[in-house]
């Protein structure tokens, strides 16, 4: 199977560390040049060098707040400027904060919106005068929320499901350019996020955190927790030319953990 993503570029968000840096080393080791993004800039440049040193495609790096939209302008223009023009577009964000209906706030629910919905919108509309010149693949990174609501992730179950919807009305827009759209789902994979999200909930029933993964690793028929590496590797099959008919769908990174169809 060939992807044929040697040359091409990708602007990957939020991508320095967990699931958005695996996409982006899995994309650098396919010969493709890859802008990665995030807060900081430190961590950017230890990123990018680590990218670089696999000796294949080229390497970038912006600092980023993607709830800024100047932030997220000033992205895509240098990611342009970088390579002369934007292949691919992998929407990235961390995850939203935990607590039920009655805990959270107006200002919480407002820095959610901003984080988890509105800057895929911005970076799309960003993104799109370089996309339309040639066709290419956007692909936007949400939860197994859009499936099946997680209890204490209300921020998510909404937003998430907001980028499902979001995705699906933009495949019918977007097919004249040949531009193909699509939403990756990951479950229970191995991040710094799952960590924390286990630890909150060993916390809240009071016991270690071995006992939690262990609960959570029965309910999976794969008996165990993805890797990044595992994710990035179905997240690089969608970006690449040998996705040609797909767009406007969902798709699950969950091991089966999902019981819904």
């Amino acid at each position: 199977m060939e992807l044929n993503l040697s040359g091409k570029t990708a602007l990957v968000v939020a991508s320095s560390q967990g699931l958005g840096f695996a996409i982006a080393e899995r994309l650098v080791k396919e010969g493709a040049n890859v802008m990665i993004s995030g807060r900081e800039e430190d961590k950017l440049r230890q990123k990018a060098s680590q990218l670089e040193s696999l000796g294949l495609g080229k390497v970038a790096y912006q600092k980023t707040d993607i709830t800024n939209g100047n932030d997220i302008n000033q992205l895509v223009k240098v990611t342009a400027e970088t390579f002369q023009t934007i292949d691919m577009l992998v929407n990235n964000a961390g995850g939203p904060p935990t607590g039920s209906f009655e805990e959270l706030t107006d200002e919480e629910w407002q820095k959610s919106f901003e984080l988890n919905l509105l800057s895929y919108v911005r970076m799309i509309r960003a993104a799109l005068p370089y996309l339309k010149q040639q066709g290419g693949k956007i692909l936007n990174i949400a939860s197994t929320s859009i499936k099946e609501p997680i209890p204490g992730l209300i921020l998510s179950n909404t937003f998430r499901t907001g980028i499902v919807g979001l995705s699906k009305t933009l495949a019918s827009e977007l097919a004249q350019y040949n531009i193909l759209i699509n939403t990756i789902a990951p479950g229970r994979i191995a991040t710094d996020r799952v960590k924390h999200l286990d630890q909150m909930n060993a916390d809240k029933l009071g016991v270690d955190m071995e006992t939690v993964v262990s609960q959570v690793k029965a309910g999976i028929p794969l008996k165990r927790y993805g890797t990044p590496e595992e994710f990035a590797n179905v997240a690089t099959f969608l970006l690449s030319d040998a996705n040609t008919y797909m767009t406007g769908s969902s798709f699950l990174v969950d091991g089966g953990m999902v019981k819904a169809i």
